[in-house]
């Protein structure tokens, strides 16, 4: 008989893959690789969500790795941008390449009359000679095709080419421009070993157990159900509430419904809140809808007993940073406490530089 998992089990299990129950006392890049990649749409976030996870982790920790070129930006996982190791950039980037070949298709009309295959040769040449923000290479395509939007042109390329964000972006503290170039370029020529069984694993590893339809809204894939049959005898199964079937490995942590879950501040865009198709195990429905922008932005929560309470952001003016906290609902004491406890911490981290420190509960 399968064993069933509730809701309260599935978030113990995440949260322990996600390092979230303790934090780890892990070097940077391997959080990195454990958890696939953070998703990476604004600069600051994944050095936040590594800092909530992390032992005594510096916030230029992960800024280093990426002047290193251990670490890099790129688009990945449902097309979207991820700070991910050097390693998992070349494993990862052939295998989720057909969700940006998805997107080309979609415009086929547009595109149609184009020579892509000129055009993207054209540009890896000019991305390859220097790195170029994407005004930049607008210009320059631009001045080639005088007849085509340049916009459209720069964005065929960013699909068709694996391109890198190079540094100073994303580093913590730096701004600037995102200036692009190709992986190829940035780490030299390789043989990557793209592996579908390898990316369901890894994602069990950090997300399970999780259902097919779970991974498949992680990786921006389908037909993943193919790669799971194929796994089968490697996973154990359970079912959730609802009847669906989840698949897990065998030695991945299940801490149970007894395991406290401290407060946590999880910022922007985390792949916590954006990896399962049932995303019921860390936030309600009603919830979501008030995380989730119509415009495509996530913002930044906060846990209580492990799932979403509400929304937090620092506003920062006049020498002082304060730390804004919107509860969905009232906050009992003890972890109001705690909540004011972390936020300092994070103020300190984030805003070292302030004359003063304070935490709100709007």
């Amino acid at each position: 008989m399968t064993t069933e998992l509730g809701r309260r089990a599935l978030n113990r299990a995440l949260l322990a893959r996600q390092l979230l129950l303790e934090r780890h006392a892990m070097p940077a890049l391997e959080a990195i690789e454990h958890l696939v990649g953070l998703q990476a749409q604004a600069p600051n976030p994944p050095h936040i969500g590594l800092w909530t996870r992390l032992a005594d982790y510096a916030l230029d920790e992960a800024g280093e790795l990426i002047a290193d070129r251990r670490a890099l930006r790129m688009v990945l996982m449902r097309g979207t941008l991820h700070l991910v190791s050097a390693r998992d950039a070349r494993a990862l980037r052939p295998i989720t390449q057909v969700i940006l070949d998805n997107y080309l298709k979609a415009r086929a009309a547009e595109l149609g009359h184009l020579d892509l295959e000129a055009v993207t040769a054209w540009a890896r040449a000019l991305l390859e000679e220097e790195p170029r923000s994407d005004k930049d290479l607008r210009a320059l395509l631009a001045e080639r095709w005088p007849d085509e939007d340049p916009a459209l042109l720069a964005w065929a390329v960013r699909c068709r080419l694996p391109l890198v964000q190079v540094p100073p972006r994303g580093i913590w503290g730096s701004s600037g421009t995102a200036r692009h170039t190709t992986l190829e370029n940035w780490l030299g020529p390789a043989a990557p070993d793209p592996s579908l069984d390898d990316l369901v694993r890894r994602y069990l590893g950090a997300f399970g157990p999780a259902s097919v339809q779970d991974v498949q809204q992680w990786a921006g894939l389908t037909r993943l159900g193919e790669v799971v049959e194929r796994l089968g005898p490697e996973l154990v199964t359970f079912r959730d509430e609802n009847g669906r079937t989840l698949y897990d490995l065998p030695d991945a942590p299940r801490p149970g419904l007894g395991a406290e879950a401290p407060v946590r501040f999880v910022p922007d865009f985390d792949n916590l809140l954006l990896s399962h198709a049932d995303r019921a195990r860390i936030i309600s429905e009603e919830h979501r809808k008030r995380v989730f922008t119509v415009n495509g932005i996530i913002r930044a929560t906060f846990l209580v007993d492990g799932f979403v309470h509400g929304m937090w952001k620092i506003d920062k003016g006049r020498g002082e940073a304060v730390l804004r906290i919107e509860p969905f609902a009232p906050v009992p004491a003890p972890e109001r406490a705690a909540l004011e406890e972390e936020g300092m911490r994070l103020l300190a981290a984030t805003h070292p530089k302030a004359k003063s420190h304070g935490v709100e509960f709007v």
